[in-house]
């Protein structure tokens, strides 16, 4: 938009109401998954976000052919997916990957066969797979905003647990941590997010913000806390440049999205680079 200033472009986009909703739900969403990502990603877990986002997309196929509510039928279906993959990873022949994989692929399928078999494979599916800004209803908001800052009060109030079974498992156990619950608790939030999540990023794009703010945090910071902090930092300013960049270009806001958090994962990546080189120099 030429002769624009940013401020006049900003003042464009909100007043748009999908935009206005579409802020709120993706900040929210964009900060508890970047909080959950830290220790998914320390844990080892960081792919249970791809393998959930696909759970969902079966699910959102399911609830779209019987015309039920996306997130009423998503939500629980994901969490469940979500309890049924730790299961599997501690007490099953199957794990860790193994197991997502298997979730996974089976619950795309049958999400593809069950579309292909009721609507047919129209532009529903695209916006199912990569997300759509305008998918967010009224209705979609006030649930996603309620549950979002569920997700976000949960977490700051167990903080500290989270941290001691992130880190340390066995010794947090062996101190009285119930660190199956806690183990639960992530894993309940994670595919809570997620699903809210999907419906603008889309299945094969929601798990980079879980991903990608964690492992960008990381280049720089090297605590807990303070890596927490950047990544939330990180993946909201990270989602509202992908948001402008949508709207100005005209290209789909979760591939806006995790263009953007790539480049900030190369940035910090050259700061850190940068950081060891001078601190060797200084040496």
């Amino acid at each position: 938009m030429p002769g624009f200033t940013f401020i006049e472009t900003l003042s464009e986009m909100f007043s748009y109401a999908f935009l206005v909703r579409a802020v709120i739900v993706g900040a929210l969403v964009s900060l508890c998954a970047s909080l959950l990502g830290v220790s998914l990603v320390l844990k080892r877990y960081s792919m249970i976000g791809d393998g959930l986002s696909h759970v969902g997309f079966g699910a959102l196929a399911l609830a779209s052919a019987l015309n039920l509510a996306p997130l009423t039928v998503s939500i629980p279906v994901v969490v469940a997916a979500a309890f049924l993959l730790l299961r599997l990873s501690e007490n099953s022949a199957v794990k860790g990957d193994a197991a997502i994989a298997l979730i996974s692929t089976a619950s795309l399928a049958v999400g593809v066969i069950v579309i292909s078999v009721t609507t047919g494979m129209n532009t529903d599916v695209c916006n199912y797979l990569f997300g759509s800004i305008l998918a967010m209803s009224k209705a979609d908001v006030r649930l996603s905003v309620t549950l979002s800052v569920a997700v976000l009060g949960l977490y700051i109030l167990c903080y500290h647990k989270i941290f001691a079974v992130t880190f340390d498992e066995h010794f947090a156990k062996a101190t009285g941590t119930r660190t199956g619950v806690f183990t639960m608790l992530v894993a309940l939030l994670t595919a809570v997010t997620i699903v809210l999540g999907m419906r603008m990023m889309g299945a094969l794009l929601i798990s980079a913000l879980i991903i990608f703010p964690a492992l960008t945090a990381m280049r720089l910071c090297k605590q807990f806390r303070t890596v927490t902090l950047s990544a939330a930092l990180v993946s909201v300013v990270c989602f509202f440049i992908g948001v402008v960049v949508s709207y100005l270009y005209a290209v789909p806001t979760g591939a806006s999205v995790v263009l953007v958090n790539i480049i900030a994962f190369c940035l910090f990546g050259f700061l850190s680079f940068a950081k060891q080189f001078f601190s060797r120099s200084a040496a």
